[in-house]
């Protein structure tokens, strides 16, 4: 009887295992590579055309940095929330599928950044509109990291 009082207070507050921190840094790992590597072609294409490169590129390379943030706070509530052992395996889902959610969001931010660099390359230097571009789809990991925070009972 007292072993099992001791695993079951040994596993309080276990969460969702990380899997929505995990989960956003792989999203956030797969966005900054693809606009990496879009900004470094694009840099390429600006100096052999006698350009200067730019080093805005710099902000869409790392923007879909910011879902790990988001994983991490998510993961942290999720733990902290401290629900009962016999809802862990709720929380491991919760945790996946906002991973997953922020992720692609991360990926997409990504694909948008790398589109940004190659406008930013032809001359079509509207820098700002472009961040815009990449707040919105931003968005949507804050709007998950917010709602799932908001749904975790006692919240």
């Amino acid at each position: 009887m007292i072993e099992i009082a001791l695993i079951q207070n040994t596993v309080q507050g276990l969460g969702d295992m990380g899997l929505s921190l995990s989960i956003a840094s792989i999203g956030s790992a797969i966005g900054t590579g693809i606009a990496g590597m879009a900004a470094i072609g694009a840099w390429k294409k600006m100096i052999t055309n006698g350009q200067k490169a730019s080093t805005a590129m710099l902000i869409f390379v790392g923007a879909p940095l910011s879902q790990v943030i988001y994983g991490m706070i998510l993961k942290n509530a999720i733990a902290d929330a401290n629900l009962a052992p016999e809802s862990y395996i709720w929380q491991i889902i919760i945790g996946l599928f906002a991973g997953a959610a922020m992720a692609g969001s991360a990926i997409f931010q990504g694909k948008t950044g790398a589109r940004a660099c190659d406008a930013i390359a032809s001359g079509a230097n509207d820098t700002a509109k472009y961040i815009m571009v990449i707040g919105i789809v931003e968005t949507v990991a804050l709007f998950v990291m917010i709602f799932t925070m908001t749904g975790l009972p006692g919240s």
